[in-house]
């Protein structure tokens, strides 16, 4: 039976609901369950999964909330509402102590010193409200996603010519005075500075930075497109010189994706004469190009934590490519594993919730493998075609934050499930050989990200075992002992599942290549 409740003009924010959704799910009874506004997309997610009755078709409109239940009976119905108000409820408590201004103007007037606005609104309108926010002289962090490049060029020149940070469009995470904004870790303060064109490699560095006794002074996000042609990279130059002349900032770190050739010739150049070492990682780019302008370049991003924490503290920076447990362990460790496979175990499955850490996973290793395919393909020829619908090519790597897997979903930082249950598919595959997953944890990131992660690496285990096959997960958790999921508890998880967890993505990924090499 479907059950419907729906409450007319009444608001919740989409994450939220998508949450909750989830967790109905688990309730004894409820074998389907959708949470929401009446959006068309929702409305069109109700249709797709069998939850949209006629009543739904004529009552449900855009302002309206709804919770559609697919169950047993009128008791699980019942107890999956009670669940809906416990989870509002728990909210609602968590808003209770602060005072949310419903304007700009309102807020401005409370604290006339506030110069930051975090935005998260549908994209269509985030230009507006980014634009709002710039009028007033408030350096705006642009969480949305879905706007235009013709509009962060304009937001961007306006606030270029007026020293103001745009930070985004779709930018996932910045630390400015010690203070987590968005997907970011708790990381000790101290005298690195960095500016990024990627959320999860930030996240990467800054993480890696703290593990190693590190610190950072500001992290400036600024949105995956900043680098490209028709943006100009405005706001890393931007960012540049904010660190330039920032005194707590000793060493500044720059990360992207390889940038327009013309727009990376114009950053080196200034990144030269900051008066301060700075380390370039253009991830997957060529090292030549930074070091011809006297800069620092890494080769991944936890070299770029190591270099930097070796500048920070006066000593000269070395590329580490090895293992923190001795290349000769890991070597001996890779054996091992590979000598308890089956024969015609010969593949790698990529499964990860960081985009960024996806591509740097790629670009390690497919000078060994050939090919990857995957959603977010280094070669064009390696795309799938249908990568949430259809199954894994060979070596296959994929995004789940890609926009093919979160429509009608929260990011799988948010929600891991999907991902997980790609875990359990794929290990039945008879040529998979490793699983390869990362784990961010942090703010924004899921309470606790490792569980459905470690069940299905569990499961997967346990199934490949039954067919004859033993199967390798290889795990990296990307964050710090300090952010509230915990680095130890996250990696216990993990390894009490069966999975080789590893500090970094870079090491990871070489760890599953290793594994590959010693395949009889």
């Amino acid at each position: 039976m479907v059950q419907l409740e729906i409450r007319k003009n009444a608001y919740y924010d989409s994450v939220t609901l998508m949450l909750i959704s989830k967790e109905l799910k688990k309730v004894a009874g409820v074998t389907e369950a959708l949470v929401g506004m009446g959006t068309d997309l929702n409305v069109e997610i109700a249709h797709n999964i069998g939850v949209a009755t006629p009543e739904f078709d004529k009552q449900v409109t855009a302002n309206d909330f709804f919770v559609a239940v697919e169950c047993r009976d009128e008791a699980s119905f019942a107890a999956a509402m009670k669940k809906v108000e416990e989870l509002l409820n728990k909210k609602t408590e968590a808003k209770a102590s602060s005072y949310s201004p419903p304007t700009l103007e309102g807020a401005l007037k409370i604290d006339p010193a506030l110069n930051m606005a975090v935005i998260s609104v549908p994209g269509r309108h985030a230009a507006d409200v980014a634009q709002g926010c710039l009028d007033h002289g408030v350096n705006v962090m642009l969480f949305s996603d879905n706007v235009t490049i013709e509009e962060e060029r304009a937001l961007k020149q306006f606030a270029y010519e007026r020293e103001l940070l745009v930070m985004g469009p779709d930018c996932g995470t910045a630390i400015i005075n010690n203070v987590p904004l968005a997907f970011a870790n708790v990381v000790r303060a101290g005298d690195i500075g960095v500016v990024a064109a990627s959320g999860t490699g930030t996240q990467e560095v800054t993480s890696l930075i703290d593990q190693l006794g590190g610190g950072v002074s500001q992290v400036i996000g600024t949105g995956g497109r900043d680098l490209k042609k028709e943006i100009g990279g405005l706001m890393m130059k931007l960012g540049l010189d904010a660190l330039k002349n920032d005194p707590k900032t000793k060493v500044i770190v720059l990360i992207s994706k390889p940038p327009a050739k013309e727009i990376a010739t114009e950053i080196l150049n200034i990144a030269a004469k900051a008066g301060k070492p700075v380390v370039v990682s253009f991830i997957g780019g060529d090292r030549k190009e930074a070091e011809a302008f006297g800069l620092v370049a890494a080769v991944s991003l936890e070299d770029a934590a190591h270099k930097a924490v070796a500048l920070s503290k006066g000593a000269k920076p070395e590329d580490f490519t090895s293992f923190s447990m001795g290349q000769a362990k890991a070597e001996a460790l890779a054996k091992e594993i590979a000598g308890k496979m089956a024969k015609g175990q010969k593949y790698i499955r990529g499964f990860y919730t960081g985009g960024t850490l996806c591509d740097e996973a790629m670009k390690l290793i497919i000078g060994s493998l050939g090919h990857i395919y995957s959603n977010i393909p280094l070669n064009a020829e390696d795309k799938l075609a249908d990568a949430k619908g259809g199954k894994s090519r060979e070596h296959t790597f994929l995004d789940f934050g890609d926009d093919e897997f979160t429509v009608g979903r929260p990011h799988p930082m948010i929600d891991p499930s999907l991902r997980a249950e790609r875990v359990i598919t794929d290990g039945k595959d008879a040529e998979c050989a490793v699983i390869l997953c990362d784990c961010v944890i942090g703010y924004g990131s899921h309470p606790n990200p490792a569980e459905d992660l470690a069940l299905s690496i569990k499961t997967a285990k346990a199934e490949a075992a039954a067919a004859g096959k033993h199967l390798c997960c290889v795990c990296a958790v990307c964050g710090t002992q300090g952010d509230p999921q915990s680095l130890t508890r996250t990696q216990q998880q993990l390894e009490e599942a069966g999975a080789v967890v590893l500090p970094s993505n870079a090491q990871a990924a070489r760890f599953a290549l290793l594994v590959l090499a010693n395949l009889r």
